[in-house]
């Protein structure tokens, strides 16, 4: 089948790359954008209590908002806030309002607004929850009014502006400039590395440019699957379909340019190397292709909204980029012929490829010792994975030398720290009776007391008596580890227990939302990882005709997984002291590491076997393939492991996380599984590995090219 589609591609690039254009503009053209949601809490299925919580308070009351900015005033000479500044601060209030600013609701003061200190007094700014081009006005909005404030208040008078929007505002910088360095960066590394591999600029511009094209045709096509499949993606669908199209794209031309390479050296004319070239690898670029798309394709069944939009994107994407790399490549490498590697004559020459003939040698003299160490190295880095931590504190990971964290440090000043991020509690009549605002404010006075709370604020009634919403003020930050599990344990089940009688209660919030994801991404992990892992072994069953081969190939890639979570562990949680990583690195470490990583086993399984075919008893069929795979596999993750590495140069420290963790995770699929583990114990499994068919059944005698010196490690001859 490959070779028939190798032939016909290279023989009629025109009328491939013809198809190709025509079916992406096309596509473009017809295909819905994908619809996106910022807010997580909207991702959550409907039976968890912070979603019941929401609705019961959209319905209760409609017209209340859930974004708010906060003005942190305070004295400019350290003093107590007087009655005469409280009420220049009211004027202030009333001034800004008169001012109408764009999706602000209104500006909102008054004596309970005073820290029981006296130290500061705040200002409520509700705003509308807006999308789009509407952000831009809400960000301008908060910089006007950073600018007023100074000239209402005074000079006595100092005011900052902190809370969610103000947040995004000052943040936004870090974000924009963190992905332009990120965006710069990974082209430049791209590039440079292929420039230094073949010294070849056509060589290392071609995939950037395939690689933009087929995102396009990518995106239009999860467009129209989200209106079939009925999803809606998140903020970072994008960046992460970006990464991952660059990390597969990159793999699967670094396998094909290799591959023509070798067929060049061997003595085949352009066309013939081509062809060959696509016919040996096509197998293993499909089979790549499947497996990661299939282990995507698993987090549809996650029960987390954005896991779930992942899922069908990204497989989509990968395919298409599977596509890509069969027809579009070979069909610009059949037109460009070997320009691609101009101005270097060195694909004439065979390499004396010394490096990998030792690790080869090595490999296949001593699998033993090599699958031991290999092994014992990424059990030891897995061992930190059991000591893993959500972190959901977003907000800590950006500078906190912006106005809108310093004011959040003002605001601990009076108040606790989860002010301006209470738990939500509503409360609904179950025996048509309304309800009262005594009758909440009772039951505000007894939540007062429960662990973790530092204030309740007045209730509020919905206009039918039947809701009433009581916020309840944590002493710590709202968003850590110990908030999260304190709601989740403890805070919650107190609250329903102290529910008035005749009521129903529902603890909402923010807090409340993560505590909620904690519970779903863990339910989501338990299920996703054991049946991608199935999946794959299925698919590898199927390439290799092999029952044996997935039986450690599986728990490989497993074992990678758990090692790089275990490192991340390791340096964030230990080194750096920091309460833990970002929630969802687990599933991102699922994108990059078990599923991409899967890449370079199948490559090197493919290159076992065919090494194996070629005549080769095990030992020195490993050898083999760790010389002439070797290099395809090293340079893949490098490049791969380099371009997240870059992520180390942002400023935000979710991205660091994100960098480090993902960028390990491929050196060591690549540079310690591929390399090592997995050819030592196929080494040492024999013609068992390929139990029970007869994958590494000798087709012809070996041959002549394979017979020359440099290409047989001592031991071997």
């Amino acid at each position: 089948m490959f070779a028939g589609l190798a032939r016909f591609v290279v023989r009629h690039p025109w009328w491939t790359i013809g198809a190709w254009l025509v079916a992406a503009v096309l596509i473009i053209a017809l295909s819905p954008k994908l619809a996106t949601e910022s807010d997580q809490g909207e991702f959550l299925p409907s039976k968890y209590e912070s979603v019941q919580a929401a609705k019961v308070a959209e319905k209760a009351f409609p017209d209340q908002t859930d974004l708010s900015a906060l003005i942190v005033v305070q004295r400019a000479d350290g003093g107590k806030i007087t009655p005469a500044d409280s009420a220049k601060i009211a004027e202030t209030a009333q001034s800004l309002t008169a001012r109408k600013y764009p999706t602000v609701q209104g500006f909102q003061t008054g004596p309970d607004a005073v820290a029981p200190n006296k130290t500061i007094q705040l200002i409520s700014v509700p705003m509308e929850t807006v999308s789009g081009d509407a952000s831009k006005d809400q960000s301008q909005s908060v910089k006007d009014i950073r600018t007023q404030l100074s000239k209402d208040l005074g000079t006595t008078l100092k005011a900052k502006v902190g809370g969610e929007p103000a947040a995004w505002v000052d943040n936004e910088d870090s974000f924009t400039q963190s992905f332009q360095l990120i965006t710069i960066a990974t082209f430049a590394l791209i590039i440079g590395l292929i420039l230094v591999i073949f010294r070849a600029p056509l060589a290392a511009i071609l995939p950037i440019i395939v690689v933009i094209a087929t995102e396009q045709v990518s995106m239009g096509l999860i467009g129209a699957a989200s209106k079939v499949l009925d999803f809606n993606g998140d903020d970072s669908l994008q960046i992460i379909l970006t990464i991952v199209l660059f990390g597969v794209g990159a793999d699967y031309y670094l396998f094909l340019l290799f591959r023509y390479r070798e067929r060049l050296r061997a003595g085949e004319d352009k066309k013939t190397a081509l062809v060959s070239a696509v016919s040996r690898v096509g197998e293993v670029i499909t089979s790549a292709a499947l497996a990661i798309a299939a282990t995507f394709l698993v987090l549809m069944l996650a029960s987390f909204g954005i896991f779930a939009a992942w899922g069908p994107s990204l497989a989509i994407g990968v395919l298409v980029m599977g596509i890509t790399a069969l027809t579009l490549i070979p069909a610009i490498l059949s037109l460009v012929g070997t320009a691609v590697f101009w101005p270097s004559k060195s694909w004439k020459k065979q390499p004396s490829a010394k490096l990998s003939v030792r690790l080869g040698r090595m490999v296949g003299k001593r699998p033993v010792v090599v699958a031991l160490v290999s092994g014992a190295l990424l059990a030891a880095l897995a061992s930190g994975a059991v000591a893993f931590k959500s972190d959901y504190d977003f907000q800590s990971s950006f500078p906190q030398d912006t106005e809108s964290a310093q004011a959040t440090k003002d605001l601990q000043r009076g108040f606790p720290a989860g002010q301006n991020t209470p738990v939500e509690v509503m409360v609904r009549s179950t025996d048509g009776q309304p309800l009262t605002k005594a009758e909440l404010n009772q039951f505000g006075q007894k939540a007062k007391s429960l662990p973790g709370v530092g204030g309740v604020q007045p209730a509020v009634l919905a206009k039918d008596g039947k809701v009433g919403q009581v916020d309840l003020v944590l002493n710590g930050n709202p968003v850590d580890n110990k908030a999260i599990s304190l709601v989740k344990n403890d805070l919650g089940p107190a609250v329903h227990d102290i529910a008035p009688k005749g009521t129903e209660v529902f603890v909402g919030g923010e807090t409340a939302i993560y505590s909620d994801i904690n519970k779903v991404v863990s339910r989501d992990l338990s299920v996703i990882l054991p049946i991608a892992g199935a999946l794959i072994a299925l698919i590898l069953l199927v390439l290799l005709r092999s029952v044996v081969a997935p039986l450690y190939l599986v728990p490989a890639v497993l074992l990678g997984f758990a090692a790089t979570l275990g490192s991340a562990v390791y340096v964030f949680q230990g080194l750096k002291g920091e309460p833990g990583e970002i929630f969802h690195l687990p599933i991102m470490l699922y994108l990059f590491v078990l599923a991409i990583g899967t890449d370079y086993n199948i490559l090197m399984t493919a290159r076992l076997r065919e090494e194996a075919k070629e005549g080769h008893e095990p030992r020195k069929a490993a050898a083999l393939a760790v010389q002439h795979g070797g290099p395809t596999v090293a340079a893949a993750g490098l490049i791969l492991a380099g371009t997240f590495s870059v992520m180390l140069l942002a400023k935000v420290s979710m991205l660091q996380q994100m960098g480090f963790s993902i960028a390990l995770g491929i050196a060591l699929s690549a540079f310690v599984m591929a390399m090592f583990l997995v050819p030592s114990v196929t080494a040492l499994l024999g013609h068992k590995a390929w139990w029970p068919g007869h994958g590494d059944a000798p087709k012809k005698q070996v041959r002549p090219a394979d017979t020359r010196e440099d290409y047989i490690p001592s031991g071997y001859r």
